[in-house]
């Protein structure tokens, strides 16, 4: 079975050694794809480095880091460099076959840079300021990926990719392990968060069909929304299997295997 995993820095700062054991665990038995965020680590770069990190919100409520031409610089040290590599020397410890990789190696994901995006600002209203360097991914070569998992390796991959014009693009974590799970044709999409699944107020919901997704949209937390909407989009096109789960636990990933968390269906 083939697995894409998409663990979030918050998982990945506060339970990395038991993600990286989970991972080296099920890779002998299934093949697996593991993207990571870690957005938190590249914002305490920032504030060290003189750089005050900015976000933003989109009309739909999405709150997303806004990257400029020096936050970039920094993004790609904390993610191609930092995290990436830290992953792969902790599955290799552990006698896992593990190869890290950027979605800029071998255009992995091709992106279009935003011109220019729509916010919310503090007063509530839209505005449209430009893009900086954070991309929608249009393209995924999947080629590499393919070969490298036929040799055995655990596949890690940061998101960054490729611009249309040579730069290098901010990628939503989530979106590119969608895009990737569906080049892929995944069996499964697996998105550990921070949290033990979907919340609608204080309760779990345990399954969420992806006719229910947009009706269920706005009660779903700011933080949550991408997940979901990435987690329909891969279902509709031909991923089997999604689930949103912790990634704090002894074992993320033999939980998600066992439906403990929000499946999508």
């Amino acid at each position: 079975m083939l697995i894409v995993v998409k663990v979030g820095g918050r998982s990945l700062q506060k339970n990395l050694s038991n993600i990286v054991k989970s991972v080296a665990i099920h890779s002998r038995h299934h093949e697996i794809v593991l993207i990571h965020g870690g957005g938190d680590v590249v914002t305490k770069y920032c504030i060290r480095l003189g750089i005050e990190p900015r976000f933003v919100v989109s009309p739909s409520g999405i709150r997303s880091r806004y990257t400029d031409e020096d936050e970039l610089e920094i993004y790609v040290m904390v993610m191609a460099g930092k995290i990436n590599k830290e992953i792969v020397a902790k599955l290799q410890i552990l006698g896992i076959k593990a190869i890290g990789l950027s979605g800029v190696d071998a255009s992995i994901l091709k992106a279009e840079r935003k011109e220019r995006i729509v916010i919310i600002d503090e007063r509530g209203r839209k505005r449209i300021i430009p893009g900086g360097y954070t991309g929608k991914i249009i393209e995924v070569n999947d080629e590499l990926i393919r070969y490298l998992i036929m040799q055995g390796y655990v596949v890690v991959i940061a998101p960054l990719a490729y611009g249309l014009k040579g730069e290098l693009l901010n990628v939503d974590g989530d979106q590119a392990a969608y895009r990737i799970a569906t080049a892929l044709k995944a069996d499964m999409l697996i998105l550990l968060s921070d949290v033990e699944g979907v919340y609608l107020g204080d309760s779990i919901i345990e399954r969420i069909s992806v006719d229910e997704v947009e009706r269920l949209y706005k009660d779903i937390g700011y933080g949550m929304r991408r997940k979901v909407m990435m987690a329909a989009r891969a279902i509709r096109e031909g991923v089997a299997d999604v689930i949103i789960a912790s990634g704090l636990s002894e074992d993320p990933i033999g939980d998600a295997l066992n439906n403990a968390g929000t499946v999508i269906e």
